[in-house]
């Protein structure tokens, strides 16, 4: 009874964590087209897409997975998240080219100016996103393995720092390719991107601790003990 009680609260955090992390990772494609202005204690003003917004908690996630369940698991949830970016890219372009009725209060000008980059937007997404995704994964496990279990701030940043800038320099180039973002942009929209990740990556370390902390006692897991090698010895 005990062990069905712990694997079925295992699996729900899952599922919870693989919920965020998809809705994380859509919403990053359908925003951001707006752009927005910030300046923190005065000292440098960042001028970034809102589309940045929800995206490190994906990484934010994977880290907490990677640890808890193993990278195994990290990587079902980075391809779960590719299938479901993919699925809403679809259904998204059959509303833009659905035609719209003489009542509706939304025209397909409107529709289109605020989804029709979608498609674009999904395919830098998606470069970005498997490569920085699958580096996080694998650099986490790296530092895991060479501390061997020890300085959990050091592979919770050590890795989406790294994966970060991946992911910055890949969804930029892909979107100025396609004349979504002018080239002259580029320099200035990666090191505002870059700088205000790195930022957020090390903000994150207190959740990071505190989740890790959580799980484990809610799962009964030894320090560092994967989800993973507790049911292979069961």
């Amino acid at each position: 009874m005990k062990k069905t009680s712990a694997l079925v609260i295992q699996e729900r955090v899952f599922i919870v964590c693989t919920g965020i992390f998809i809705a994380s990772l859509v919403s990053c494609n359908l925003i951001f087209q707006k752009f927005f202005t910030w300046t923190p204690f005065g000292l440098y003003t960042f001028e970034i897409s809102v589309g940045i917004l929800p995206y490190p908690i994906t990484f934010l996630v994977t880290d907490i997975v990677s640890e808890i369940y193993g990278k195994k698991r990290a990587d079902q949830i980075v391809v779960t998240g590719l299938i479901s970016s993919l699925f809403v890219m679809a259904l998204i372009m059959v509303a833009d080219a659905a035609p719209q009725t003489e009542w509706s209060g939304v025209s397909d000008e409107e529709f289109h100016k605020v989804f029709g980059l979608f498609g674009p937007a999904v395919f830098a997404s998606m470069c970005a996103y498997l490569s920085a995704q699958l580096i996080d994964i694998r650099i986490f496990h790296f530092w895991k393995r060479l501390t061997k279990g020890k300085h959990l701030w050091l592979r919770n940043n050590g890795s989406t720092i790294l994966s970060q800038l991946v992911d910055t320099s890949m969804v930029l180039v892909v979107l100025c390719y396609f004349d979504v973002i002018a080239w002259e942009l580029f320099g200035r929209l990666l090191a505002n991107g870059f700088l205000f990740k790195v930022i957020v990556a090390f903000c994150d370390t207190p959740f990071f601790y505190f989740f890790t902390w959580f799980l484990r006692k809610l799962m009964h897991l030894h320090p560092n003990e994967e989800i993973a090698e507790q049911q292979s010895l069961a």
